[in-house]
């Protein structure tokens, strides 16, 4: 009889792929990928729609302070009331930027008038830069740290300072 080699009847064990060295480029990939990134940080500025409606608005006592803002290519004018009557207009700086400090100021005084009142109808009918459409709605929005305090009686009836001016802001042409 006769004896088949021992080389033959040995197999050969399975080789398997080795991942190991894959995985870690692969992770060192994703890790460079992760640092090298930039992150935006994007900030949003709200504004409400205006609202149509045929009922009529209800009976109030004062007359409302229905403030606009009129923002043409040349100069900005601030009215009030129903129907608007100018209060005052500012023309732009000689650097052609516009006068937003005065504004605030003007505003100001009309917050500590009204204080329950937080909105405006901002109206850009030239054309303007993002920039300062959102200078102007900052001069609008915002109480800077040098202006008076403002009070008014919160739902509780104590007074509480407050942070912003003109908080609500509401595009009247959206589609022009």
């Amino acid at each position: 009889m006769l004896k088949v080699p021992s080389t033959r009847k040995r197999k050969k064990p399975d080789e398997k792929l080795n991942l190991v060295p894959i995985m870690d480029a692969i992770f060192i990939f994703i890790f460079f990928l992760l640092m090298s990134a930039t992150f935006l940080k994007i900030n949003e500025v709200g504004s409400d729609v205006p609202i149509i409606s045929d009922s009529e608005p209800p009976k109030d006592e004062k007359d409302p302070l229905a403030l606009t803002l009129v923002v043409d290519t040349n100069e900005m004018t601030l009215s009030r009331g129903v129907p608007s009557k100018p209060i005052q207009k500012f023309a732009r700086l000689p650097d052609g930027t516009f006068n937003t400090e005065e504004l605030h100021t003007v505003l100001v005084g009309l917050k500590k008038q009204f204080v329950q009142e937080n909105s405006i109808l901002f109206e850009p009918v030239g054309d303007l830069t993002y920039e300062e459409i959102v200078k102007i709605m900052d001069a609008v929005r915002k109480l800077n740290k040098t202006d008076e305090a403002i009070y008014r009686p919160n739902k509780d009836g104590i007074d509480e300072k407050l942070k912003e001016l003109f908080s609500k802001i509401v595009f009247s042409n959206l589609m022009s």
